[in-house]
């Protein structure tokens, strides 16, 4: 359907990578991964026309239609959600609109002979086929349908645009691509800023009523279950995989491998042929054999073994303080903006040591409890932050709070202090900052990148209290992983708000749901609780 030829990205004398071809066919559900800065954005971006290859050609039919969310996107704010969401319809709406005045022209105009009559005519009946050939839709029930999956509940249809969050507002971008029934459907953390709710009704969206799918995602599980194909770029180049993210791990291990084991055999052979050019040459007899041994090791095309495993990393947060035996203590807490309530008579308790997780529907007060455990919003009810508890708070636009105009290593040289200061290079490189990297500056970081220098921001703090809100959005598995044995080794008490399955998993032990203005306790895993909430909406269908 569609094929991408013998492309190449270049830019300030580096190669993002080149030589790269693959075809998307119809019904293929693609993973697009690969590390932070390996060019997966760039290479969805070139797919999507949004930007032009160094080298190389895209083809597509004429007819296909390829709609495209990037990772950062802005609505309009001039409009409603359901008039801003009905636009996906604006092409058959203003075929309809061209058609109709088409049809009014030619039945006032009377030179039937003339050559712009005649172009009126062959627009119309043109426009017409194309028209009558797409079947009747009711749209203001698809856009209900696609908008209520996405989350969003019917009285905030009215309201405007400029009334949502960032993430609202790239569910309503992502509701009009959905609507257009693409023949290529391209997605750029789509996971990002959504509930479990959400993201399981857009997994069902995409396996059973989207054609072709490419999608960047750090949701292991969001990956898994929506896609048949993976196509890893790593080291300029790609590998394409018939296989889901999980098997693709295996594939890729034993390339590994493979690559490894004849990477030391040609360096073997290399040292063997070497060693005998050194020792014999000048010497008169050997002059042929040294000469063609020469010749050989010039033609060698050097085995390359792909980007170094770093799953070994460990990393540590400092040790905790002790603090008192319970860091969090809330009671009868209400909170409401206006009329709004976002909840009333919250009651949590949150040992020390214990590792929780804070679920639900975006809006429904998560981040909001968040900010009055920090003192940053007032509130009804009780809230007692406990005895020495020392807190270290990631909130969810931390990487935006950098600085853009200093460089990586100065953002952390800033804060470092005592021993630290002479391991701030092991530091970043823990991060997978290496070499001439540390010297960028913040404002050319990819959105993973800056969460990584965020969190190592975090890491240099001795706290007790861990205080994360969707800490793994824009971060890529490897890293993601590496946070998580670490967040697993802390010896504090944690308290995550997260939609990362995956990364909640083994990590939290109990679970406060946030939903319909209450706060409720659940002792239990985040798989448990999973479990517990399907047997809830299935009992809700039955009803």
């Amino acid at each position: 359907m569609i094929t991408v030829n013998d492309i190449a990205v270049e830019f300030g004398g580096t190669t993002l990578f080149s030589e790269v071809t693959f075809a998307i066919n119809e019904n293929d559900k693609i993973a697009l991964m690969g590390k932070n800065g390996a060019g997966k954005s760039t290479l969805l971006k070139i797919v999507a026309g949004e930007n032009k290859p160094t080298r190389g050609v895209i083809s597509a039919p004429s007819d296909a239609v390829i709609a495209y969310l990037p990772q950062h996107l802005l609505t309009s704010d001039d409009c409603t959600v359901m008039e801003e969401t009905s636009k996906a319809f604006a092409d058959v709406l203003n075929m309809k609109k061209e058609i109709d005045e088409i049809n009014e022209q030619l039945t006032i105009r009377t030179d039937y002979e003339s050559d712009e009559y005649m172009k009126l005519i062959e627009r119309v009946s043109e426009l017409s086929e194309k028209f009558y050939s797409i079947e009747e839709v009711n749209y203001e029930a698809e856009v209900e349908k696609v908008l209520k999956g996405l989350g969003f509940e019917r009285e905030d249809f009215n309201r405007n645009t400029s009334e949502f969050s960032g993430g609202w507002r790239m569910r309503i971008e992502l509701a009009k691509i959905l609507l257009k029934k693409p023949d290529l459907i391209l997605l750029d953390e789509p996971t990002n800023h959504m509930d479990i709710e959400s993201i399981q009704w857009l997994e069902d969206f995409l396996i059973n009523q989207a054609k072709a799918v490419m999608v960047i995602s750090h949701d292991k599980t969001f990956v898994d279950n929506i896609t048949n194909r993976t196509i890893e770029v790593t080291m300029g180049r790609i590998y394409d995989y018939k296989a889901v993210y999980s098997e693709y791990l295996e594939l890729r291990k034993d390339r590994r491998i493979h690559q490894q084991k004849a990477y030391d055999e040609q360096q073997k052979f290399i040292a063997e042929n070497q060693a005998f050019i050194d020792r014999f040459r000048g010497t008169f007899s050997k002059t042929e054999s040294v000469q063609s041994r020469v010749k050989m090791l010039e033609k060698i095309v050097p085995i390359e073994v792909d980007e170094i495993d770093t799953s070994a990393l460990k990393l540590k947060f400092p040790p905790s303080p002790r603090s008192g035996q319970y860091p969090v203590v809330v009671e009868g807490l209400s909170k409401s903006y206006g009329d709004h309530v976002v909840f009333k008579d919250a009651n949590m308790v949150i040992e020390r040591g214990q590792k929780v997780a804070l679920v639900g529907k975006n809006g429904e007060g998560k981040s909001t409890m968040i900010k009055a455990i920090m003192g940053e919003i007032d509130f009804e009810g009780k809230l007692e932050v406990g005895h020495n508890a020392q807190i270290g708070y990631f909130a969810q636009n931390q990487a935006s709070l950098l600085d853009g105009e200093m460089t990586i290593f100065e953002t952390i040289d800033q804060i470092a202090v005592g021993d630290v200061r002479t391991k701030i290079k092991d530091l970043l490189g823990a991060f997978m900052f290496k070499g001439d990297d540390i010297q960028k500056k913040v404002k050319v970081l990819s959105g993973g990148e800056k969460t990584r220098l965020a969190m190592i921001k975090l890491l240099l703090e001795p706290v007790n209290v861990l205080i994360l809100d969707e800490p793994t959005n824009h971060l890529d598995m490897k890293t993601k992983d590496i946070i998580k044995d670490a967040l697993r080794d802390f010896d504090g008490t944690l308290i995550l708000v997260s939609h990362d399955r995956d990364f909640l998993d083994g990590l939290a032990e109990k679970v406060f749901e946030f939903g319909h203005k209450r706060v409720k306790e659940h002792f239990e895993d985040i798989k448990g609780f999973l479990a517990h909430k399907k047997m809830d909406s299935l009992k809700e269908i039955e009803k």
